[in-house]
C-alpha cells in the first residue's frame, strides 16, 4: 500500500458535489493459469456523483497524451477484460471489451452476496475486515476498511459498509490491492478511452453475443486477411506479427498457432461465463 494518502480525508467527500474519487489498485494477474509468473498493472477505480467507473491506467495515460497533442496517435488495447462502468449504489454494470478490430460493450447484474468475518488486521495505521464471496466461479477473500463509508471496490467488487483495500481470489490468480487514492475537482471525461476506444466506439451488444463473437475469432483469427486476399493471387503476401504468409497453407498453419495461444493465455475472471475453446 505505499503511496496511499491518507483515507482521513475521504470523510469530507460529499457525494453531491461535482468531484470524483480517484482509488489505484495494483492488480496481479495470470494470462496463464498454470504459469507462476504475474501480469502487473494499475488500475483506476472512478467514483463520481452519478457513476462508477473501473480501467486501466494505461488508457488515461493514452488519452492524456492525446488530449495535450491535440491527436489520437496513442492508443491502448486494455487486455485485462475488466473495463467496467455502473450507476452509483448499483450492480448492474455495462462492460466493455475489444475483439480483434471491433469494441463491444455488454450488460450484467453483478449482484455479490457477501460473508462478513469477524476476523481483522492492521495494515499501516488501518484495521481492515474481512468478508468472503463466490463470484465468477471463484472464491474471494476480501479485506475492507468500515471507517471510509464507501461500499466499492476494484472491479465488480462492492457491496461490503467500507472500501475495499484488497482483495484476492483463493488460487491467487488475481490479486488486487490499494496503493493509492487521490480527490479530482471534476468529473473525468473518458468517452475517447472508455465509452470508445480510441475512434472506436462501443458497439452495444448481449453477453450471448460476445460468447459468439470470440469463437468467431477462435476459429478464424486471421478472418480479415483471409477474406481481403484472393486465393487464387500467385503474389499473396500476407504481414502477421512481422512474419509474410504466401500461401492458404501458411496461412492456415499460422491460424493453428494462434488458436494454441488464444487458448494459453485465456484465464478469464468470470470462470463461470467462461468461452469453452475446442480441445
Amino acid at each position: 500500500m505505499k503511496n496511499l494518502i491518507k483515507l482521513f480525508l475521504l470523510l469530507l467527500f460529499s457525494i453531491n458535489s461535482a468531484q470524483t474519487h480517484r482509488f489505484i489498485y495494483e492488480l496481479q494477474y495470470k494470462y496463464d493459469s498454470t504459469s507462476s509468473d504475474y501480469q502487473k498493472v494499475n488500475m483506476i477505480l472512478d467514483i463520481s456523483p452519478k457513476d462508477v467507473k473501473f480501467y486501466g491506467r494505461d488508457l488515461l495515460i493514452s488519452d492524456s497524451i492525446n488530449k495535450k497533442f491535440g491527436n489520437m496517435d496513442n492508443k491502448n488495447v486494455d487486455m485485462t477484460g475488466q473495463i467496467v462502468k455502473r450507476k452509483l449504489n448499483s450492480s448492474e454494470n455495462e462492460n466493455f471489451i475489444n475483439i480483434k478490430f471491433s469494441y463491444y460493450s455488454f450488460k450484467t447484474n453483478d449482484k455479490i452476496d457477501w460473508k462478513i468475518s469477524i476476523e481483522t488486521k492492521k495494515v499501516q495505521d488501518y484495521t481492515l475486515q474481512k468478508a468472503t464471496a463466490k463470484f465468477g466461479g471463484r472464491n474471494w477473500i476480501a479485506w475492507f476498511n468500515k471507517e471510509i463509508p464507501i461500499n466499492e471496490g476494484p472491479f465488480k467488487f462492492r457491496g461490503l459498509p467500507g472500501l475495499i483495500f484488497e482483495i484476492k481470489d483463493d488460487q491467487q490468480e488475481f490479486i488486487y490491492s490499494l496503493v493509492k487514492s487521490q480527490k479530482i475537482g471534476e468529473i473525468p471525461v473518458t468517452n475517447d478511452f472508455l465509452e470508445s476506444n480510441f475512434g472506436n466506439k462501443a458497439i452495444p451488444v448481449s453477453e450471448k453475443q460476445i460468447q459468439k463473437l470470440m469463437m468467431e475469432f477462435y476459429n478464424d483469427p486471421f478472418a480479415f486477411e483471409r477474406t481481403n486476399f484472393s486465393k487464387n493471387s500467385s503474389d499473396w503476401r500476407i504481414n502477421i506479427g512481422g512474419k509474410e504468409i504466401h500461401s492458404l497453407e501458411e496461412l492456415n498453419a499460422e491460424t493453428k498457432n494462434m488458436q494454441v495461444i488464444i487458448k494459453k493465455y485465456y484465464n478469464p475472471l468470470e470462470l463461470d461465463k467462461a468461452v469453452h475453446y475446442p480441445n
